[in-house]
């Protein structure tokens, strides 16, 4: 395997040959995709509750729920 290392992202993507970038680029955007979906997923499920919304989970948690902890009532 051949490491390439460069101080941004941008400098790396600009070492790789045109097919690779390619790839890079669309596994990025596959990546944000689902990370946009799954945010909006929780926030769809968390806005439907009306009285009460108890969320659960393992280690490691969802950084989603940062938006909530800092939204708390307390």
């Amino acid at each position: 395997m051949e490491f390439r290392i460069a101080d941004t992202f941008t400098d790396s993507l600009a070492r790789l040959a045109a097919d690779e970038q390619k790839g890079v680029k669309t596994t990025a955007f596959d990546l944000q995709e689902v990370y946009d979906t799954e945010r909006h997923l929780l926030y769809v499920a968390a806005t439907r509750a009306r009285d009460h919304l108890l969320v659960t989970g393992v280690d490691p948690v969802s950084e989603f729920l940062d938006d909530f902890s800092s939204g708390q009532k307390k």
